[in-house]
């Protein structure tokens, strides 16, 4: 289990909701609102991401508590990024507490987070680890459900994949060979954000001209809307990086209509 967020839009500093704000990611480590059955106590580490200014993402994570980190703000404080991620752990048992298991999980592209559990793993999802290529399995960052998870995401993509549907499809096909696992993830690329409530909160919002999403509100800012369960969200940087956009589906069958915002 975790809490996690991510913003797309014009370039903001992560620091705000992720240590400052009323509710801030970091006061949902250790306070959270809503777990769903998961841990109250997120202390298993942390990270957050990033796109720098090259056009990738940067990463810092730790294996220890987000509250002990003397050196986040610091580092946070002059970061303006378009895009990011954070998230806070609460490992499941049997799974290493270890800085490579922490979200965000990344690659050149991409950035992502899973808040949940994949149940009866590793067994229930065999098969669909099958699809993805042996070496990508032996190149986990870590033995867990979060990490197996980011490698068939990673693999949809890689492979052309547009990015709600290799999202819709993960969470499909995970929920149908584990059902009743909790598959609340988030992807954040350059200039889309795709985020799932599945059996566990989110949270969206208006940030200025962007959008941040949240598995709880850090914030007390009006506009805040909770994402039903089954729910999906689609955030898109506007054409010249105009104001950025985002729409709310189901990913129940059959799809609801879209809610643009």
């Amino acid at each position: 289990m975790c809490r996690h967020l991510a913003y797309l839009g014009p370039s903001v500093s992560p620091a705000k909701p992720v240590l400052h704000a009323p509710h801030s990611l970091t006061v949902q480590s250790y306070a959270p609102k809503d777990m769903r059955g998961g841990g109250t106590v997120n202390a298993d580490g942390f990270g957050v991401g990033w796109f720098a200014e090259d056009g990738y993402p940067t990463r810092y994570r730790r294996s220890g508590p987000i509250w002990t980190d003397a050196a986040l703000d610091r580092l946070l404080q002059p970061v303006r990024a378009g895009a990011f991620l954070a998230a806070v752990r609460s490992a499941t048992v049997g799974m290493p507490v270890s800085e490579s298991a922490c979200a965000p999980f990344a690659d050149d592209d991409w950035l992502f987070s899973h808040n949940g559990v994949v149940l009866g793993w590793p067994e229930s999802v065999a098969g669909i680890a099958a699809d993805v290529p042996v070496v990508d399995l032996l190149r986990l960052d870590a033995p867990t459900d979060s990490a197996l998870l980011w490698a068939l995401l990673r693999h949809a993509l890689r492979g052309g994949a547009d990015p709600v549907a290799a999202v819709m499809g993960l969470v499909r096909a995970v929920a149908a060979a584990a059902p009743g696992s909790r598959l609340n993830v988030l992807l954040v690329g350059r200039t889309v954000l795709v985020a799932t409530a599945w059996s566990h909160a989110l949270s969206v919002r208006r940030h200025g001209d962007g959008v941040l999403v949240a598995s709880e509100p850090c914030d007390d800012e009006p506009g805040w809307h909770p994402v039903a369960e089954g729910g999906l969200v689609v955030a898109r940087v506007g054409e010249n990086s105009r104001a950025t956009t985002y729409e709310i589906e189901s990913m129940v069958e059959p799809l609801g209509e879209r809610s643009r915002v």
